[in-house]
């Protein structure tokens, strides 16, 4: 449907009949209000309405890291009633086939400062006989893997950095008693902690570097971004 099709509005909804798309999602993206409006379950009927625990854990844990990963305030990441502009459909790549999609949308979102709005839409279980195709662990662990391969390519320094840092701590940790019974004795009895103190640290260094470079690159990747996006929106 991104690839084919060239619209005004872009409606997205879950097959189950579980979370229809409301008007207002339509009106605001064709008033120009957001790139993207999203139907949120969570703040309405969805935690009393959906029977399965783990989901709702999943749904929550997802919420969370992204938030915090990526420094936005979304309620609900998973949902499938969403509503796109022109110009968002025109400029998401398309990577993910399962249920990793709403993830990929909203940190896309979030990283080329896109607008995003929410609207509470009702939220009402699955009709009797219909099953879910959402596997919670193996789905769950996609979602996870989709989160934690997007934070990598958007803030590369962040990603890169954290290991640097660990991997810096564990050199220090390491050389520091080798250092001071060096000053004590003289000595240094323990040669192979301190060759893996000096390889640790020429990895932290290197991370260092890897997420420095990356983080050029991805900066630049935006200004193309914005330039590209300018002229879709004036198309």
């Amino acid at each position: 449907m991104f690839k084919d099709i060239d619209a005004d509005c872009y409606i997205m909804a879950d097959g189950d009949d579980t979370n229809p798309p409301v008007p207002e999602m339509a009106d605001m993206i064709l008033r120009g209000e957001a790139e993207m409006v999203i139907g949120d379950r969570l703040s309405s009927t969805y935690f009393t309405e959906n029977k399965r625990l783990f989901h709702n854990t999943g749904n929550r844990m997802v919420r969370g890291l992204i938030n915090t990963l990526f420094d936005v305030h979304v309620t609900d990441i998973m949902t499938g009633s969403r509503a796109f502009s022109y110009t968002f459909v025109k400029t998401f790549p398309v990577l993910s086939k399962g249920f990793e999609i709403e993830t990929e949308m909203t940190i896309h979102a979030a990283a080329h400062n896109l607008r995003m709005v929410e609207v509470p839409t009702n939220y009402r279980d699955r009709p009797e006989g219909s099953e879910s195709k959402l596997n919670t662990y193996s789905d769950g662990a996609k979602v996870l893997g989709t989160i934690a391969r997007l934070f990598k390519e958007y803030k590369p320094m962040a990603f890169f950095g954290l290991f640097a840092i660990i991997f810096l701590i564990v050199s220090i940790c390491m050389f520091v008693p080798v250092f001071n019974e060096y000053f004590a004795t003289g000595l240094v009895p323990r040669f192979p902690t301190l060759i893996v103190a000096g390889f640790l640290l020429i990895i932290s260094l290197l991370l260092f570097m890897c997420g420095l470079i990356l983080e050029v690159i991805v900066k630049k990747n935006r200004q193309i971004f914005e330039l590209f996006y300018i002229r879709t929106k004036r198309k």
